[in-house]
């Protein structure tokens, strides 16, 4: 089975004492996007401090309107630690308006494994669809005012609404996190971030990365055993967000209900899904309706699985949150399908 360990994390292991960047009068202050992201710098601060998560319960990843206390955080944030603008656009303009702090793109940075969406959501090719080294690691995070300039969102996502009105479902698929490989290498690229603004404490930065890609390595073992028997069994999902997971363990997805977060799938589509695929079942996703995906089960004789919540939306915060998060999609799409 694939997996990496950062070669950042490698390197900062053996270097961390060598920082010569001055050190802050206290631990970073760091703002996340979304609860994986969040979880993973948990993890790599452990108690040295707590990172802020900007996404609240029960929200959208792709439409998300800040409160005035969250912008003013992220204005004092010393880091920002996202996934990018593929997947929440509605921080981008937010980002665009600071000066000075860091921001570490994660799905720009070196070394991040990348895919497209597949056509049809099928999971297919389980192969690479592309690598983070394209992007560089100067891309994956800039400081100050030339944080933004690359991504040519801006203009699109204006802060004073605070949300944008749809997620594009093509070129590179954004839920990268859903691969334990993409998690267990951002392990590395935030301590060295971190250890990059807090020197004193690299060391700390350093083990306790490699700590979490050792966890998310049994985690990944464990996964692995539980959904080897149902690989070839085939799954309809509500949204084309699975890609990742499906590719790393050899799942079978023959489709999604919709083409995006925010587009109602239309009859064309639904028939589509009846009358071309076979699934054993069929699951629905935390935040939305469950009445389409019970009607295309009811209309191809499959199965009903648990809903999937691909973000952790309905998880507790936290370090442990990227496990939990990863053993509960395993764990719903094998009950079903296993059945």
């Amino acid at each position: 089975m694939r997996y990496i360990i950062s070669s950042a994390l490698a390197s900062l292991a053996l270097s961390a004492a060598t920082f010569s960047t001055p050190a802050l009068a206290e631990v970073p202050r760091v703002v996340t996007d979304i609860p994986p992201v969040h979880s993973l710098v948990a993890q790599v601060m452990g108690d040295l401090g707590t990172p802020e998560l900007l996404l609240e319960p029960g929200a959208s990843e792709h439409d998300f309107q800040l409160r005035p206390s969250q912008a003013a955080g992220l204005a004092d944030a010393d880091l920002v630690v996202w996934i990018g603008p593929e997947l929440t656009p509605w921080l981008t303009r937010a980002l665009e308006g600071l000066e000075g702090g860091t921001r570490l793109a994660l799905l720009a940075s070196a070394g991040t494994e990348l895919r497209d969406y597949a056509a049809g959501t099928g999971a297919q090719d389980h192969g690479d669809h592309g690598h983070g080294d394209d992007h560089g690691h100067g891309d994956g995070h800039a400081h100050g005012d030339d944080h933004a300039d690359d991504h040519g969102h801006g203009d699109d996502h204006a802060h004073d609404h605070g949300h944008d009105h749809g997620h594009s479902h093509e070129g590179t698929d954004p839920h990268a996190w859903l691969d334990p490989a993409n998690a267990a290498h951002w392990a590395g690229v935030i301590a060295a971030e971190l250890s990059a603004l807090d020197p004193a404490n690299a060391a700390t930065y350093a083990a306790n990365a490699q700590a979490a890609a050792a966890a998310i390595a049994a985690t990944d073992a464990e996964l692995a055993a539980l959904l080897a028997p149902v690989r070839d069994r085939p799954a309809i999902v509500f949204h084309d967000a699975y890609g990742y997971f499906a590719a790393h363990y050899g799942l079978t997805l023959a489709g999604a209900i919709a083409a995006g977060d925010a587009t109602a799938p239309g009859a064309a589509r639904l028939a589509a899904l009846r009358d071309e695929t076979a699934p054993v079942c069929v699951f629905p996703e935390a935040q939305h309706d469950t009445r389409l995906a019970e009607q295309l089960a009811e209309a191809t004789g499959a199965r009903l699985g648990a809903p999937l919540d691909p973000v952790g939306s309905s998880l507790v915060a936290g370090p442990a949150l990227y496990g939990d998060l990863m053993r509960a999609l395993a764990s719903a799409l094998a009950g079903c399908l296993a059945g």
